[in-house]
């Protein structure tokens, strides 16, 4: 099997191909494989929500769920992306929580982050802000966000428990996380499992959806349940999960 470092360069090469249009090669899962209009509302975006977002954020989208809509996100809460990428799912989420609200997204690739910020300062959103960080070691303080939302970014992660690891420190007490993500209902094939393509395309780093939300549990999180569930995708056993999970509101009520 590669080592995480491996993992985590090729995934992040693979992001940064795909801001400059070079990328020869189609996620299976993440949804490059359409126009990103098309795909995006299939997986359950609105017309009108593309359609009040710069073009770039809309393009560079990718993604298997829209978690920004299942969140009830209100205004003046901090919300946390993971592996925000474009910006579609941060732009969103500031459009809901207000300007006295707060969205962070965090990317471990400088270029999406550069298109992100970008399509910020288009859509006037100063309530955003995107930085530079893994998912596994977030850059942000302990108790400081009040909602996660992810989309189709963890399973490329090859260290899961330390993503929800860090999902639970940062999020305050009574804090939710909600999480769009690919998992498998069998065995993947040996050689999807150790091709680095199929991990940048959401699939090779893919877990069994009950091993998925162990992990959660595992980490801290109590009240998982899935919300959303696609049908199969493609010719492995994949599919789409939109999960919702939370923080106790008592610190240190931990439950594996």
């Amino acid at each position: 099997m590669w080592e995480e470092e491996t993992i985590k360069a090729a995934v992040r090469e693979h992001y940064a191909k795909l801001t400059q249009g070079k990328s020869c090669c189609e996620p299976a899962g993440c949804g490059y494989g359409s126009s990103a209009d098309v795909h995006l509302m299939q997986i359950g975006y609105s017309a009108s929500e593309l359609g009040d977002l710069p073009q770039e954020a809309v393009s560079m989208a990718a993604g298997c769920g829209n978690p920004t809509a299942l969140s009830e996100l209100r205004p003046g809460e901090v919300v946390l992306d993971l592996g925000s990428g474009g910006g579609l799912d941060a732009l969103l989420a500031a459009q809901r929580v207000g300007p006295q609200g707060r969205v962070i997204g965090v990317d471990m690739t400088p270029e999406m982050i550069e298109r992100a910020q970008e399509s910020a300062r288009k859509a006037n959103a100063a309530n955003v802000e995107f930085r530079f960080g893994e998912i596994e070691d977030l850059p942000l303080e302990d108790a400081s966000v009040d909602v996660i939302i992810s989309n189709c970014v963890i399973n490329l992660s090859p260290d899961k428990e330390a993503v929800f690891r860090e999902a639970f420190r940062v999020l305050k007490p009574g804090g939710r996380m909600i999480v769009s993500d690919i998992v498998t209902q069998d065995e993947l094939p040996k050689f999807v499992r150790e091709s680095l393509a199929a991990w940048a395309g959401c699939v090779g780093g893919a877990l069994e959806q009950e091993e998925y939300l162990q992990k959660i549990r595992t980490a801290g999180f109590v009240d998982v349940e899935v919300l959303q569930k696609s049908a199969p995708m493609g010719v492995f056993p994949i599919v789409s999960i939109t999960v919702r999970a939370v923080k106790p509101s008592i610190t240190g009520a931990r439950m594996a």
